[in-house]
Protein backbone atom coordinates (compact mmCIF):
# COMPACT_ATOMS: atom_id res chain seq x y z
CA UNK A 1 0.00 0.00 0.00
CA UNK A 2 1.76 3.27 -0.66
CA UNK A 3 1.74 5.32 2.31
CA UNK A 4 1.45 9.05 2.71
CA UNK A 5 0.20 12.20 4.88
CA UNK A 6 -0.87 14.95 2.66
CA UNK A 7 -0.56 18.60 3.63
CA UNK A 8 -2.62 20.65 1.73
CA UNK A 9 -3.56 24.40 1.94
CA UNK A 10 -2.96 27.32 -0.39
CA UNK A 11 -3.96 29.23 -2.94
CA UNK A 12 -4.86 28.04 -6.40
CA UNK A 13 -3.28 29.39 -9.32
CA UNK A 14 -4.98 31.17 -12.59
CA UNK A 15 -5.46 28.78 -15.71
CA UNK A 16 -1.76 27.98 -17.46
CA UNK A 17 -2.29 29.00 -21.43
CA UNK A 18 -3.98 26.73 -22.90
CA UNK A 19 -1.94 26.56 -26.22
CA UNK A 20 0.41 23.60 -24.10
CA UNK A 21 -1.03 22.09 -21.25
CA UNK A 22 1.32 22.24 -18.48
CA UNK A 23 3.73 19.57 -17.42
CA UNK A 24 5.25 18.63 -14.01
CA UNK A 25 8.83 18.60 -14.20
CA UNK A 26 9.31 15.38 -12.58
CA UNK A 27 12.66 13.44 -12.68
CA UNK A 28 14.63 13.34 -15.85
CA UNK A 29 14.92 10.21 -16.12
CA UNK A 30 11.17 8.70 -15.37
CA UNK A 31 9.21 11.73 -14.65
CA UNK A 32 6.38 11.75 -12.30
CA UNK A 33 6.59 7.87 -12.14
CA UNK A 34 8.03 8.51 -8.27
CA UNK A 35 6.18 10.70 -6.77
CA UNK A 36 2.60 8.67 -8.72
CA UNK A 37 3.78 5.74 -7.23
CA UNK A 38 5.01 6.87 -3.74
CA UNK A 39 2.61 9.56 -3.16
CA UNK A 40 0.02 9.56 -5.94
CA UNK A 41 -2.19 11.80 -3.75
CA UNK A 42 -0.33 14.54 -3.11
CA UNK A 43 1.26 15.01 -6.72
CA UNK A 44 -2.16 14.91 -7.96
CA UNK A 45 -3.36 17.70 -5.18
CA UNK A 46 0.37 19.69 -5.85
CA UNK A 47 -0.09 19.17 -9.58
CA UNK A 48 -3.40 20.84 -9.44
CA UNK A 49 -2.13 23.91 -7.21
CA UNK A 50 0.96 24.27 -9.33
CA UNK A 51 -0.39 23.70 -12.88
CA UNK A 52 -4.63 24.12 -12.82
CA UNK A 53 -6.71 22.00 -13.74
CA UNK A 54 -5.94 19.69 -16.60
CA UNK A 55 -2.16 18.38 -16.18
CA UNK A 56 -0.21 16.25 -18.08
CA UNK A 57 1.59 13.55 -16.41
CA UNK A 58 4.86 11.65 -18.17
CA UNK A 59 6.16 8.78 -16.44
CA UNK A 60 8.29 6.08 -16.95
CA UNK A 61 12.19 5.35 -18.15
CA UNK A 62 12.50 6.65 -21.81
CA UNK A 63 10.64 3.73 -24.54
CA UNK A 64 8.33 2.76 -21.78
CA UNK A 65 7.09 6.56 -21.04
CA UNK A 66 3.78 7.06 -20.75
CA UNK A 67 1.59 10.46 -20.85
CA UNK A 68 -1.95 11.06 -19.45
CA UNK A 69 -3.68 13.32 -18.24
CA UNK A 70 -5.18 14.75 -14.76
CA UNK A 71 -8.84 16.44 -15.25
CA UNK A 72 -9.62 18.11 -11.43
CA UNK A 73 -12.33 21.39 -12.65
CA UNK A 74 -16.23 20.02 -11.78
CA UNK A 75 -16.92 20.96 -15.35
CA UNK A 76 -14.66 18.86 -16.76
CA UNK A 77 -15.19 16.03 -14.54
CA UNK A 78 -18.53 15.99 -15.41
CA UNK A 79 -17.27 16.03 -19.25
CA UNK A 80 -15.65 12.94 -18.95
CA UNK A 81 -18.04 11.23 -16.36
CA UNK A 82 -21.66 12.53 -18.03
CA UNK A 83 -20.92 14.70 -20.89
CA UNK A 84 -18.83 12.69 -22.96
CA UNK A 85 -19.74 9.84 -20.90
CA UNK A 86 -19.51 7.43 -24.08
CA UNK A 87 -16.19 8.92 -25.19
CA UNK A 88 -14.08 7.45 -21.81
CA UNK A 89 -14.03 3.83 -21.01
CA UNK A 90 -12.82 2.15 -18.86
CA UNK A 91 -9.60 1.08 -20.26
CA UNK A 92 -6.69 0.86 -18.34
CA UNK A 93 -4.15 -1.17 -16.87
CA UNK A 94 -5.71 -0.53 -13.16
CA UNK A 95 -9.06 -2.28 -14.92
CA UNK A 96 -7.58 -4.96 -16.54
CA UNK A 97 -5.84 -6.45 -13.51
CA UNK A 98 -9.58 -6.17 -11.46
CA UNK A 99 -11.22 -7.56 -13.78
CA UNK A 100 -9.00 -10.15 -14.41
CA UNK A 101 -8.84 -10.04 -10.35
CA UNK A 102 -12.49 -9.64 -9.28
CA UNK A 103 -14.13 -10.33 -12.83
CA UNK A 104 -16.71 -8.81 -15.38
CA UNK A 105 -18.93 -7.24 -12.83
CA UNK A 106 -20.58 -4.60 -13.17
CA UNK A 107 -17.47 -2.24 -12.07
CA UNK A 108 -15.08 -3.49 -14.70
CA UNK A 109 -17.43 -4.39 -17.46
CA UNK A 110 -18.43 -2.63 -20.63
CA UNK A 111 -20.35 -2.37 -23.51
CA UNK A 112 -23.61 -5.28 -23.98
CA UNK A 113 -22.17 -6.69 -20.50
CA UNK A 114 -22.48 -3.55 -18.73
CA UNK A 115 -26.25 -2.62 -20.03
CA UNK A 116 -27.16 -6.47 -19.45
CA UNK A 117 -25.56 -6.55 -16.30
CA UNK A 118 -27.65 -2.99 -14.95
CA UNK A 119 -30.75 -3.76 -16.18
CA UNK A 120 -30.55 -7.18 -14.16
CA UNK A 121 -29.42 -5.51 -11.16
CA UNK A 122 -31.03 -1.82 -11.05
CA UNK A 123 -34.47 -3.73 -9.39
CA UNK A 124 -32.58 -5.04 -6.70
CA UNK A 125 -30.96 -1.73 -5.55
CA UNK A 126 -34.60 0.39 -5.72
CA UNK A 127 -34.86 2.96 -2.47
CA UNK A 128 -37.77 0.22 -1.39
CA UNK A 129 -35.56 -2.44 -2.28
CA UNK A 130 -32.87 -0.83 -0.45
CA UNK A 131 -35.28 0.24 2.59
CA UNK A 132 -36.08 -3.31 3.31
CA UNK A 133 -32.41 -4.13 5.09
CA UNK A 134 -32.52 -1.61 7.43
CA UNK A 135 -33.32 -3.44 10.43
CA UNK A 136 -30.31 -5.84 9.06
CA UNK A 137 -27.81 -3.13 9.21
CA UNK A 138 -29.31 -1.69 12.39
CA UNK A 139 -28.65 -5.12 14.24
CA UNK A 140 -24.96 -5.27 12.98
CA UNK A 141 -24.58 -1.59 13.91
CA UNK A 142 -25.65 -2.66 17.29
CA UNK A 143 -23.52 -5.68 17.57
CA UNK A 144 -20.58 -3.42 16.77
CA UNK A 145 -21.53 -1.10 19.71
CA UNK A 146 -21.55 -4.37 22.23
CA UNK A 147 -18.14 -5.31 21.10
CA UNK A 148 -16.56 -1.91 21.73
CA UNK A 149 -18.42 -2.06 25.16
CA UNK A 150 -16.50 -4.86 26.14
CA UNK A 151 -12.62 -3.30 25.03
CA UNK A 152 -10.77 -3.04 27.89
CA UNK A 153 -9.58 0.50 28.25
CA UNK A 154 -12.56 1.40 25.40
CA UNK A 155 -9.19 2.32 23.01
CA UNK A 156 -10.54 0.64 19.42
CA UNK A 157 -8.76 1.41 15.93
CA UNK A 158 -11.85 2.23 14.35
CA UNK A 159 -10.48 1.97 10.35
CA UNK A 160 -10.96 -1.91 11.70
CA UNK A 161 -13.75 -1.62 13.34
CA UNK A 162 -15.76 -0.32 10.60
CA UNK A 163 -14.33 -2.42 7.68
CA UNK A 164 -15.56 -5.65 10.35
CA UNK A 165 -18.46 -3.89 10.40
CA UNK A 166 -19.26 -2.86 6.96
CA UNK A 167 -18.09 -6.41 5.66
CA UNK A 168 -19.88 -8.10 7.56
CA UNK A 169 -23.43 -5.89 6.99
CA UNK A 170 -23.30 -6.33 3.06
CA UNK A 171 -22.50 -10.15 3.48
CA UNK A 172 -25.36 -10.08 6.05
CA UNK A 173 -27.10 -8.90 2.76
CA UNK A 174 -25.73 -10.66 -0.18
CA UNK A 175 -25.24 -14.23 1.22
CA UNK A 176 -28.22 -14.63 3.78
CA UNK A 177 -28.03 -17.27 6.34
CA UNK A 178 -24.40 -18.84 4.84
CA UNK A 179 -23.15 -15.01 5.41
CA UNK A 180 -20.56 -16.90 8.42
CA UNK A 181 -18.90 -19.24 5.34
CA UNK A 182 -17.94 -15.95 3.92
CA UNK A 183 -16.73 -13.52 6.32
CA UNK A 184 -12.98 -14.99 7.46
CA UNK A 185 -12.17 -15.31 3.79
CA UNK A 186 -13.32 -12.27 2.92
CA UNK A 187 -11.70 -10.34 5.31
CA UNK A 188 -8.26 -11.76 5.49
CA UNK A 189 -8.13 -12.29 1.06
CA UNK A 190 -9.63 -8.73 -0.10
CA UNK A 191 -6.67 -6.89 1.14
CA UNK A 192 -3.91 -9.02 -0.44
CA UNK A 193 -5.65 -9.02 -3.64
CA UNK A 194 -6.19 -5.17 -3.75
CA UNK A 195 -2.89 -4.70 -2.63
CA UNK A 196 -1.71 -6.70 -6.00
CA UNK A 197 -4.39 -5.30 -8.47
CA UNK A 198 -2.83 -1.67 -7.38
CA UNK A 199 0.77 -2.47 -7.65
CA UNK A 200 0.17 -4.62 -10.85
CA UNK A 201 -2.04 -1.65 -12.22
CA UNK A 202 0.44 1.38 -11.98
CA UNK A 203 3.42 -0.28 -12.56
CA UNK A 204 5.48 0.56 -15.96
CA UNK A 205 5.99 -3.29 -16.57
CA UNK A 206 3.96 -6.08 -15.82
CA UNK A 207 5.29 -9.60 -15.08
CA UNK A 208 2.87 -12.34 -16.76
CA UNK A 209 0.63 -13.11 -13.83
CA UNK A 210 2.00 -16.83 -14.21
CA UNK A 211 5.22 -16.30 -13.57
CA UNK A 212 5.64 -17.82 -10.04
CA UNK A 213 7.04 -14.12 -7.85
CA UNK A 214 6.17 -14.14 -4.65
CA UNK A 215 3.39 -11.17 -5.17
CA UNK A 216 2.11 -13.50 -8.06
CA UNK A 217 1.42 -16.74 -5.23
CA UNK A 218 -0.20 -13.99 -2.73
CA UNK A 219 -2.20 -12.98 -5.48
CA UNK A 220 -3.58 -16.32 -6.74
CA UNK A 221 -3.76 -17.79 -3.39
CA UNK A 222 -6.15 -14.76 -2.49
CA UNK A 223 -8.45 -14.98 -5.74
CA UNK A 224 -8.40 -18.64 -5.46
CA UNK A 225 -9.74 -18.50 -1.67
CA UNK A 226 -12.20 -15.56 -2.89
CA UNK A 227 -13.42 -17.58 -5.53
CA UNK A 228 -13.79 -20.71 -3.71
CA UNK A 229 -16.31 -19.64 -1.44
CA UNK A 230 -18.57 -17.53 -3.65
CA UNK A 231 -18.82 -20.60 -5.99
CA UNK A 232 -19.25 -23.20 -2.94
CA UNK A 233 -21.92 -20.71 -1.52
CA UNK A 234 -23.58 -20.41 -5.04
CA UNK A 235 -23.58 -24.07 -5.79
CA UNK A 236 -24.98 -24.98 -2.33
CA UNK A 237 -27.78 -22.26 -3.33
CA UNK A 238 -28.37 -24.02 -6.65
CA UNK A 239 -28.53 -27.71 -4.88
CA UNK A 240 -31.11 -26.10 -2.78
CA UNK A 241 -33.10 -24.94 -5.73
CA UNK A 242 -32.10 -21.33 -5.64
CA UNK A 243 -32.60 -20.56 -2.27
CA UNK A 244 -36.18 -20.11 0.33
CA UNK A 245 -39.25 -18.81 -1.47
CA UNK A 246 -39.06 -15.89 0.74
CA UNK A 247 -35.34 -15.16 0.94
CA UNK A 248 -35.03 -11.47 -0.36
CA UNK A 249 -30.81 -11.73 0.35
CA UNK A 250 -29.32 -10.34 -2.84
CA UNK A 251 -27.57 -13.25 -3.98
CA UNK A 252 -31.18 -15.10 -4.06
CA UNK A 253 -32.59 -12.46 -5.81
CA UNK A 254 -29.89 -12.35 -8.24
CA UNK A 255 -30.51 -16.36 -8.94
CA UNK A 256 -33.53 -15.29 -10.05
CA UNK A 257 -33.01 -12.15 -11.70
CA UNK A 258 -33.78 -12.33 -15.87
CA UNK A 259 -32.76 -10.74 -18.32
CA UNK A 260 -34.73 -9.15 -21.66
CA UNK A 261 -33.95 -12.62 -23.42
CA UNK A 262 -35.45 -14.23 -20.54
CA UNK A 263 -31.86 -16.00 -19.89
CA UNK A 264 -30.33 -16.18 -16.38
CA UNK A 265 -26.92 -14.90 -14.59
CA UNK A 266 -24.63 -18.23 -14.90
CA UNK A 267 -22.73 -19.14 -12.06
CA UNK A 268 -19.65 -17.46 -13.06
CA UNK A 269 -21.25 -14.04 -14.24
CA UNK A 270 -23.12 -14.71 -10.31
CA UNK A 271 -19.89 -15.32 -8.77
CA UNK A 272 -18.20 -11.66 -10.59
CA UNK A 273 -21.55 -10.03 -9.43
CA UNK A 274 -20.87 -10.92 -5.86
CA UNK A 275 -17.42 -10.16 -5.53
CA UNK A 276 -17.90 -6.23 -6.83
CA UNK A 277 -20.70 -5.86 -4.26
CA UNK A 278 -18.57 -7.56 -1.40
CA UNK A 279 -15.63 -4.96 -2.73
CA UNK A 280 -17.72 -2.13 -3.39
CA UNK A 281 -20.10 -2.92 -0.80
CA UNK A 282 -17.89 -2.50 2.23
CA UNK A 283 -14.50 -0.63 1.44
CA UNK A 284 -16.66 2.81 0.32
CA UNK A 285 -19.05 2.28 3.68
CA UNK A 286 -16.20 1.25 5.71
CA UNK A 287 -13.94 4.53 5.03
CA UNK A 288 -16.54 7.13 5.19
CA UNK A 289 -17.48 6.02 8.85
CA UNK A 290 -14.15 5.47 10.01
CA UNK A 291 -13.01 9.36 9.31
CA UNK A 292 -16.42 10.24 10.22
CA UNK A 293 -15.27 9.10 13.55
CA UNK A 294 -12.56 10.20 13.11
CA UNK A 295 -13.34 14.09 12.13
CA UNK A 296 -15.77 14.00 14.82
CA UNK A 297 -13.23 12.68 17.60
CA UNK A 298 -11.12 15.91 16.55
CA UNK A 299 -13.97 18.42 16.50
CA UNK A 300 -16.02 18.21 19.86
CA UNK A 301 -19.02 21.16 19.25
CA UNK A 302 -19.68 18.95 15.45
CA UNK A 303 -19.33 15.94 17.49
CA UNK A 304 -22.14 17.38 20.25
CA UNK A 305 -24.34 18.22 17.29
CA UNK A 306 -24.55 14.72 15.72
CA UNK A 307 -24.83 12.82 19.08
CA UNK A 308 -27.84 15.55 20.17
CA UNK A 309 -29.44 14.54 16.78
CA UNK A 310 -28.72 10.82 17.08
CA UNK A 311 -29.95 10.78 20.57
CA UNK A 312 -33.24 12.92 20.10
CA UNK A 313 -34.44 10.62 17.17
CA UNK A 314 -33.30 7.55 18.08
CA UNK A 315 -34.49 8.13 21.98
CA UNK A 316 -33.14 4.22 22.73
CA UNK A 317 -34.75 2.35 19.82
CA UNK A 318 -33.64 0.55 17.15
CA UNK A 319 -33.37 3.36 13.76
CA UNK A 320 -35.57 2.37 10.64
CA UNK A 321 -35.22 3.54 6.88
CA UNK A 322 -37.25 6.65 7.58
CA UNK A 323 -34.67 7.83 10.19
CA UNK A 324 -32.31 8.48 7.06
CA UNK A 325 -35.18 11.84 6.55
CA UNK A 326 -34.56 12.74 10.50
CA UNK A 327 -30.63 12.43 10.78
CA UNK A 328 -30.01 15.45 8.37
CA UNK A 329 -26.60 16.53 10.59
CA UNK A 330 -25.19 12.93 10.47
CA UNK A 331 -25.62 12.83 6.81
CA UNK A 332 -23.88 15.95 6.27
CA UNK A 333 -21.31 14.81 8.70
CA UNK A 334 -20.49 11.71 6.78
CA UNK A 335 -20.79 13.80 3.25
CA UNK A 336 -18.42 15.72 4.44
CA UNK A 337 -16.24 13.11 5.50
CA UNK A 338 -16.46 12.10 2.03
CA UNK A 339 -15.31 15.24 0.59
CA UNK A 340 -12.32 14.93 2.48
CA UNK A 341 -11.96 11.58 2.34
CA UNK A 342 -13.41 9.71 -0.46
CA UNK A 343 -13.22 6.05 -1.06
CA UNK A 344 -12.77 6.06 -4.85
CA UNK A 345 -9.61 8.52 -4.74
CA UNK A 346 -8.92 8.14 -7.91
CA UNK A 347 -10.86 7.08 -11.06
CA UNK A 348 -9.50 6.44 -14.62
CA UNK A 349 -10.50 6.57 -18.01
CA UNK A 350 -9.34 6.56 -22.01
CA UNK A 351 -10.28 8.97 -24.47
CA UNK A 352 -11.52 7.36 -27.69
CA UNK A 353 -11.82 10.04 -29.72
CA UNK A 354 -9.93 13.84 -29.34
CA UNK A 355 -11.90 16.61 -27.13
CA UNK A 356 -10.94 19.59 -25.51
CA UNK A 357 -11.82 19.88 -21.88
CA UNK A 358 -11.06 23.20 -20.38
CA UNK A 359 -10.33 24.54 -23.47
CA UNK A 360 -6.77 21.80 -23.80
CA UNK A 361 -6.63 18.90 -26.34
CA UNK A 362 -6.76 15.53 -25.13
CA UNK A 363 -5.59 13.47 -27.85
CA UNK A 364 -7.11 10.39 -28.72
CA UNK A 365 -6.28 7.34 -27.35
CA UNK A 366 -5.54 9.57 -24.02
CA UNK A 367 -5.28 8.09 -20.72
CA UNK A 368 -7.40 10.43 -18.12
CA UNK A 369 -7.49 10.75 -14.39
CA UNK A 370 -10.23 12.36 -12.62
CA UNK A 371 -9.77 12.69 -9.03
CA UNK A 372 -12.41 13.27 -6.82
CA UNK A 373 -9.92 13.44 -3.47
CA UNK A 374 -8.11 16.62 -5.20
CA UNK A 375 -11.52 18.20 -7.45
CA UNK A 376 -13.35 17.90 -3.11
CA UNK A 377 -10.58 20.12 -1.99
CA UNK A 378 -10.82 22.80 -5.07
CA UNK A 379 -10.58 26.19 -3.68
CA UNK A 380 -12.39 28.14 -6.35
CA UNK A 381 -15.15 25.58 -5.23
CA UNK A 382 -14.52 24.67 -1.64
CA UNK A 383 -13.78 28.01 0.86
CA UNK A 384 -10.94 26.95 3.23
CA UNK A 385 -11.27 23.39 1.65
CA UNK A 386 -8.96 21.90 4.34
CA UNK A 387 -11.79 22.55 6.97
CA UNK A 388 -14.33 19.85 8.39
CA UNK A 389 -17.47 21.60 8.04
CA UNK A 390 -20.59 19.45 7.56
CA UNK A 391 -22.62 22.50 6.80
CA UNK A 392 -21.48 22.58 3.61
CA UNK A 393 -24.04 20.09 2.90
CA UNK A 394 -27.38 22.41 3.58
CA UNK A 395 -29.58 22.12 1.17
CA UNK A 396 -28.81 25.73 -0.06
CA UNK A 397 -24.86 25.43 -0.24
CA UNK A 398 -25.95 21.77 -2.22
CA UNK A 399 -28.28 23.93 -4.95
CA UNK A 400 -25.18 26.52 -5.18
CA UNK A 401 -22.42 24.06 -6.19
CA UNK A 402 -21.61 22.39 -9.35
CA UNK A 403 -22.84 18.94 -9.38
CA UNK A 404 -19.04 17.28 -9.51
CA UNK A 405 -17.50 19.34 -7.32
CA UNK A 406 -18.26 16.26 -5.07
CA UNK A 407 -18.71 13.22 -6.62
CA UNK A 408 -18.01 10.15 -3.86
CA UNK A 409 -20.27 7.82 -6.09
CA UNK A 410 -19.51 9.15 -9.77
CA UNK A 411 -21.46 10.41 -11.75
CA UNK A 412 -23.38 10.01 -14.80
CA UNK A 413 -24.44 6.38 -16.60
CA UNK A 414 -21.79 4.50 -14.62
CA UNK A 415 -22.74 6.17 -11.27
CA UNK A 416 -22.52 3.81 -8.29
CA UNK A 417 -25.80 1.81 -8.29
CA UNK A 418 -25.22 1.26 -4.77
CA UNK A 419 -25.09 4.46 -3.58
CA UNK A 420 -28.41 4.46 -1.75
CA UNK A 421 -27.34 1.50 0.14
CA UNK A 422 -24.05 3.20 1.28
CA UNK A 423 -25.66 6.48 2.84
CA UNK A 424 -28.63 4.00 4.56
CA UNK A 425 -26.11 1.72 6.36
CA UNK A 426 -23.44 4.89 7.01
CA UNK A 427 -26.01 7.16 8.17
CA UNK A 428 -28.19 4.27 10.28
CA UNK A 429 -24.68 3.71 12.04
CA UNK A 430 -23.29 6.91 12.80
CA UNK A 431 -26.67 7.37 14.24
CA UNK A 432 -26.44 4.41 16.38
CA UNK A 433 -22.92 4.68 17.96
CA UNK A 434 -23.01 8.21 18.91
CA UNK A 435 -26.30 7.71 20.37
CA UNK A 436 -24.42 4.91 22.53
CA UNK A 437 -20.97 6.98 23.09
CA UNK A 438 -18.78 9.75 22.93
CA UNK A 439 -15.50 9.07 21.22
CA UNK A 440 -12.40 10.64 21.35
CA UNK A 441 -9.29 10.78 19.17
CA UNK A 442 -6.22 8.96 20.33
CA UNK A 443 -4.37 9.46 16.81
CA UNK A 444 -4.59 12.88 15.61
CA UNK A 445 -3.19 12.29 11.81
CA UNK A 446 -3.48 9.39 10.17
CA UNK A 447 -1.11 8.83 6.87
CA UNK A 448 -3.37 7.41 4.51
CA UNK A 449 -2.71 4.05 1.75
CA UNK A 450 -4.36 3.76 -1.90
CA UNK A 451 -5.00 0.39 -2.74
CA UNK A 452 -7.89 -0.30 -4.95
CA UNK A 453 -9.49 1.77 -2.21
CA UNK A 454 -8.31 4.92 -0.27
CA UNK A 455 -8.35 3.62 3.52
CA UNK A 456 -5.69 4.37 6.74
CA UNK A 457 -2.21 3.44 6.11
CA UNK A 458 -1.57 4.21 10.24
CA UNK A 459 -3.44 3.89 13.31
CA UNK A 460 -6.52 5.09 13.82
CA UNK A 461 -7.24 4.87 17.12
CA UNK A 462 -10.29 6.59 19.26
CA UNK A 463 -11.52 6.03 22.46
CA UNK A 464 -15.30 5.39 22.97
CA UNK A 465 -17.13 5.91 25.99
CA UNK A 466 -19.95 4.72 26.89
CA UNK A 467 -22.92 7.96 27.13
CA UNK A 468 -24.70 8.29 30.19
Amino acid sequence: MTTEVIPVRGPGLLPAPTSAIPVPAGNPLVGSLFDLTRRPLRSYLAARRDHGDVVRFQAGPPGLRADFYGVFSPEGVRQVLAGEAANFRKENSFYDELRTSVGNGLLTSQDADYQRQRRMVQPLFTRRRVDGYADALAQEAQSLGERWRAVPGGVVDVAEETSRFALRAVARILFGADVEQAIAVVHRSFPVLGEYVKERGYAPVRLPRTWPTPANRRGAGAQRALYGVCDRIIAERAARGGGDEDADDLLTLLTRARDDDGERLDPAELRDQVLVFLLAGHETTATALAFALHLLALHPEQQRLAREEARTVLAGRAPTAADLEALPYITRVLKEAMRLYPSAALGGRRAVEETVIDGYVIPAGAQVVVAPLVTHRHPDHWVDPERFDPDRFLPEAERARHRYAWFPFGGGPRACIGQHFSMLEAVLALGVLLRDFEVEAVDRRVALGLGITLRAASPMRIRVTASR
